[in-house]
């Protein structure tokens, strides 16, 4: 069955891609938040000439292609163009088989236990801790991750001591029967993470993610080196050769590829299998409740090195919010899986129609 025609449903924070089959059916994914007009002109531009007419079943192999012939152009905006269009051949073969996209990996539906990711570091440390330990007693959740020193800051944090101050309020707030994260963001110097972590290991820390630039493996590579603390990373990486360089350097103790950043469901299970061959967790980046959630909870599902829990945003964001037709819930610190085919969640009617952009491609 071949791809007759991509279509997009764009705003500037969010696009939805469309796959129709020459049979009819659909599938629906999505390109990464923020930017996303930008992404699908380039899809529309780059990446629907090679897609059209391609068979529908052949998903890996036509990601592969298209990044391969696309290599002029290495990088963002070409892979979040290619994950777009994964994620929706991914939905259209779940339902043309009738089964979750989750089960066509080699995976079981199921709930999973997630941890609580704040996305804020212009809040209070007393402010974080009393919103973290609402959410703790409300749902049930058993792991939070907070944001510590500075994005790309270079050592310099958002003002002295705040870093110490939130861990140290938030640890004060969860007790110690709960899991602490921590995102430094690519913002700290090897030494200053160092440091830092010993300062973390004091307040129980047990996710010390991205402390270095994140170009910088071998500055991440100190890091990881010098601390009991697990270091984690990769979600801003799109290159699978940098994903192997990663792991096989042992840059990071847990790897943390972004489905709609690295290219679609397809690399990202590439990332996996090599972290597998090499003893490594696999824990995706997941930061808003966008479909690059419900991706990740059916990749998270189907791995055999998936880490214990499933990053879940704790923010109220406007733009993600009434997404899906069947939203997905919290309770007892576990997120419970879509049902049905595909991805199991519809992209509600309404959001299509109020669109600002709308392109297709035949």
């Amino acid at each position: 069955m071949k791809i007759a025609s991509i279509e997009t449903f764009t705003t500037r924070q969010l696009s939805f891609v469309r796959v129709t089959a020459e049979d009819g059916q659909q599938g629906f994914g999505q390109m990464a938040p923020y930017h996303a007009n930008i992404s699908a002109l380039v899809l529309h531009q780059q990446v629907a000439p090679h897609a059209l007419g391609a068979d529908c079943d052949e998903i890996e192999a036509l990601a592969e292609k298209i990044v391969r012939e696309e290599h002029k152009f290495p990088g963002s905006y070409i892979c979040r163009a290619v994950g777009g269009l994964d994620t929706a051949l991914w939905d259209l073969k779940g339902k043309r088989l009738g089964k979750s996209v989750c089960e066509l990996l080699g995976g079981k539906p199921q709930a999973l236990d997630i941890y609580g990711s704040s996305m804020k570091r212009n809040i209070s440390p007393k402010d974080e801790a009393e919103r973290i330990a609402r959410l703790k007693d409300t749902q049930g959740i058993r792991a939070f991750k907070i944001r510590i020193a500075n994005n790309f800051g270079n050592d310099v944090d958002v003002y002295p001591g705040r870093s110490e101050e939130v861990v140290r309020e938030v640890r004060k707030a969860i007790g110690d029967d709960t899991q602490l994260f921590v995102d430094a963001n690519s913002g700290l110097t090897p030494g200053k993470a160092i440091e830092m972590g010993g300062m973390l290991a004091e307040y129980g820390v047990c996710h010390f993610e991205e402390p270095c630039p994140y170009p910088e493996l071998e500055w991440t590579k100190q890091v990881a080196d010098a601390l009991d603390i697990p270091v984690t990373g990769g979600e801003q990486d799109t290159d699978l050769a940098q994903f192997k360089r990663m792991i096989d350097m042992r840059a990071v103790d847990i790897v943390q590829p972004d489905i709609c950043y690295v290219g679609g469901i397809s690399r990202a299970m590439e990332v996996a299998r090599m972290a597998e061959a090499a003893g490594m967790p696999c824990m995706p980046h997941a930061a808003n409740l966008s479909m690059v959630t419900v991706f990740t909870m059916h990749l998270a599902a189907a791995i055999p090195n998936a880490g214990k829990f499933l990053e879940f945003s704790i923010e109220p964001d406007t733009w993600t919010k009434d997404l899906f037709t069947e939203p997905l819930a919290v309770s007892d610190g576990k997120v419970q899986f879509p049902q049905g085919p595909g991805w199991g969640v519809t992209v509600r009617p309404e959001w299509l129609e109020r669109a600002e952009y709308r392109i297709s491609r035949l």
